[in-house]
């Protein structure tokens, strides 16, 4: 059984459970030593830093230890994941069992119910979804594509019906955050977008879009997917940041 090349988002969990099944096979038994996370990064094909994110989340639920400076002893055999309708991989169903809740030892809350003034919104965006879609031209996979594709046809779609709400749009943006393969990336840009029709986003829009907005929208997102497309990360960057940039401005014109 040989280590296979990894090639969608949630890099860490396939990794794991990749691992796990090399492990329950055998070929690394309970006391032995799995090979250094630079070996594992050349022979899957991904970064050290999924690497070390599947190593310690196998350490979480009892299957390896990681001893810095030593390397990463098997210590047990995987569990046998538990019969589940939807085929959950042993990673979904122990990061589930994992999975952390409110700090105690912080007097924060996360409120989702919150709206977030149009401008703090996007200026957050400006920060994050360039980034995303630079990661997104590096690692994007032909699904990630297509979904990006079909969110640029729907949105194109409705444009040509008038939308006000232009929810492909937002899928837009939401599908290239999820092909950057960031998980923080794709949260964010969800709950920042989930937010973005709120009253105050919709009366902003009301009052200032242009009646060319969405045409230069469209012309821009192209640019972006293009970009995306050809794995030009630089490129993509720069047609993402161009195209908030213009949203900012015509929100704020005079």
């Amino acid at each position: 059984m040989a280590l296979a090349p990894i090639r969608n988002r949630r890099l860490y969990r396939q990794i794991a459970d990749q691992i796990s099944d090399l492990i329950a096979a055998g070929t690394y038994p309970p006391g032995s030593y799995l090979p250094a996370e630079r070996d594992l990064s050349a022979s899957l094909g991904v970064s050290r830093s999924s690497v070390r994110e599947a190593l310690i989340a196998l350490e979480v639920i009892g299957v390896v230890e990681v001893r810095v400076g030593d390397g990463v002893q098997v210590r047990a055999l995987p569990p046998e994941p538990a019969p589940s309708p939807s085929s959950a991989s042993l990673m979904q169903q122990a990061m589930r069992l994992t999975k952390p809740g409110p700090d105690p030892e912080l007097p924060v809350a996360l409120d989702l119910d919150i709206e977030i003034p149009p401008f703090a919104l996007l200026q957050a965006r400006r920060v994050i979804e360039p980034e995303s879609a630079a990661l997104a031209a590096r690692r994007a996979t032909e699904a990630d594509i297509a979904a990006i594709e079909a969110a640029f046809a729907a949105d194109a779609a409705e444009t040509r019906a008038r939308s006000t709400t232009h929810p492909g749009d937002r899928m837009f943006h939401i599908r290239i955050a999820q092909a950057s393969g960031n998980a923080a990336f794709e949260q964010f840009t969800i709950i920042l977008l989930g937010h973005a029709y709120g009253g105050m986003f919709r009366r902003l829009q009301s009052l200032y879009t242009t009646t060319d907005m969405a045409s230069r929208s469209q012309t821009q997102h192209a640019a972006i997917l293009d970009a995306i497309r050809a794995g030009a990360e630089a490129r993509a960057h720069d047609a993402m940041a161009a195209h908030l940039d213009m949203v900012i401005d015509v929100f704020m014109r005079d």
